[in-house]
């Protein structure tokens, strides 16, 4: 894809793409860091166009020691993105809440179940530009690739690749895209960032009450436990935290 040309809906100017290859998955990575926070706008806006989305590909050693094996091109893990619609997102999350993680009452007011999944947060939120906002502040820094996946939607991006980022939890990464399709549509988390194992979300309406704020918090420390258990405080603290919160960090060491 170096050399291909994208043309932002809201803008006549051409964006050309730095150079870069396209690894397995067709999946298309600069070589360098990317410095115009506006070539991630711009990927954005031509995303209805082109049908790539555009993650930011952050700085971690790991990738120079496997190369780009962080992703699985297995040939029969391809259709896992098809296997999506398929999960049950609410009993995926009360499979991950049963790993123990503190003693005492920091889950409470729950206990050993899942309590459910949060409503739909209300708002009128624009999803994708909100993400291409937050993804260009995000790569104001500097330090970030740019990757390009070709996916029907943002939260199909771990399943299309085969990432293998979430290890840890699951190795059924089209459950890991059935959570970021639910939240897509109840809070507009849209993914931004794809790490060696970390994921980084843009949120257009995040929870903004403590009912809600809470069972979301049930939700992230059903997915990733580090997220709850590398933190202080109880559950409502870490739902406190959330509440109006528009970047969700999820990683798997």
């Amino acid at each position: 894809m170096t050399g291909v040309q994208f043309r932002p809906h809201s803008s006549s100017s051409e964006l050309v793409l730095p150079p870069g290859r396209t690894h397995t998955n067709d999946f298309w990575v600069s070589d360098e860091p990317i410095q115009n926070p506006d070539l991630y706008l711009g990927c954005v806006a031509a995303y209805s166009r082109t049908g790539r989305w555009p993650v930011l590909i952050p700085p971690d050693p790991r990738f120079r020691l496997s190369g780009e094996d962080w992703l699985d091109d297995r040939p029969w893990l391809h259709p896992a993105v098809d296997k999506v619609a398929d999960i049950d997102v609410a009993a995926a999350f009360s499979q991950w809440w049963s790993r123990p993680c503190c003693e005492g009452n920091c889950l409470h007011p729950f206990s050993e179940g899942f309590p459910g999944l949060a409503r739909k947060a209300p708002g009128k939120g624009d999803p994708l530009a909100e993400a291409g906002n937050t993804g260009s502040i995000l790569a104001s820094r500097g330090d970030c690739r740019l990757g390009l996946v070709a996916a029907d939607r943002p939260a199909d991006v771990p399943s299309v690749l085969g990432w293998r980022g979430m290890i840890a939890m699951t190795d059924r990464v089209e459950a890991v895209s059935a959570v970021l399709r639910s939240w897509e549509d109840r809070f507009g988390a849209v993914l931004i960032t794809l790490g060696f194992d970390a994921l980084e979300l843009s949120v257009a309406t995040p929870p903004k009450v403590r009912d809600r704020a809470l069972l979301v918090a049930a939700e992230h420390r059903a997915f990733c436990l580090a997220n709850f258990t590398e933190q202080p405080g109880t559950l409502q603290e870490f739902a406190a935290d959330l509440t109006g919160k528009r970047l969700w960090s999820f990683w798997w060491d």
